[in-house]
């Protein structure tokens, strides 16, 4: 019996050099104050066979900069895709 694999959107994976490199923040930055608070597992990157290694998704990361960028008042972005407004 087959399983037919769905088709997932071209993606674009980065390390966090490369991602350093496009948003203009510090590697370290990134993998210390915004992975894990602002970034999230599985929406904005990867860990790819459960290794050590994280890759970055670059779509759903300016997707989200730009949405959230918008707004008059500083949300907090929600692990469901929502924002907390307080």
């Amino acid at each position: 019996m087959q399983v037919a694999i769905p088709e997932a959107g071209p993606q674009t994976y980065l390390t966090t050099a490369e991602l350093s490199a496009l948003i203009k923040y510090d590697s370290r930055t990134i993998r210390d104050r915004l992975k894990d608070s602002v970034l999230i597992e599985g929406r904005h990157y990867i860990r790819p066979f459960g290794g050590r290694k994280t890759l970055y998704i670059w779509e759903h990361i300016q997707e989200d900069m730009a949405r959230y960028s918008h707004m008059s008042s500083s949300p907090i972005p929600m692990t469901n895709g929502g924002a907390l407004r307080g």
